[in-house]
């Protein structure tokens, strides 16, 4: 009985390592959608700083999300932006008069699956973490959620 098991066992091993060589290339990204998650955050953030609505609408799509939870003595109240009212923004200056020597633009990315993404911005006075998502073969950024710095 239990060489029996051992013996199912030693069959089982090998189907299993199979298995996963075959998975691993269907969940693996390629650079190139690492290089594509990064310009959109790009987009995203330089074009705030730089006034260019066109970049940030590359960057976001058209039912984005954004959000912060402001915390109240009284309670929590999330304030949320579309990417419209992020367009109008960034088209009457949006970040411009922040100076360039405080701009801070840097992209982490946290996870990438399939199709979906996660991503750390960190800016001059907040942190974005963004959902992207492969759209019609762009990444682009689906939700928003921020927090200020402290001051």
């Amino acid at each position: 009985m239990e060489e029996c098991m051992v013996s199912g066992f030693r069959k089982a091993i090998p189907l299993a390592f199979g298995c996963l060589i075959l998975a691993a290339p269907l969940s693996a990204q390629s650079a190139a959608d690492s290089s594509a998650i990064r310009a959109a955050a790009l987009d995203y953030i330089e074009g705030w700083y730089e006034g260019d609505a066109e970049r940030v609408e590359r960057a976001v799509y058209p039912d984005l999300a954004k959000r912060i939870v402001f915390r109240f003595p009284d309670g929590n109240e999330v304030a949320e932006t579309d990417a419209k009212a992020m367009i109008k923004q960034t088209e009457r200056g949006g970040g411009s008069g922040t100076p360039e020597e405080e701009r801070r633009t840097e992209v982490r990315i946290l996870d990438i699956f399939e199709r979906a993404a996660s991503v750390r911005v960190d800016a001059t006075g907040w942190i974005d973490y963004m959902h992207l998502a492969e759209v019609d073969g762009r990444w682009v950024i689906i939700n928003v959620l921020w927090e200020t710095r402290p001051r």
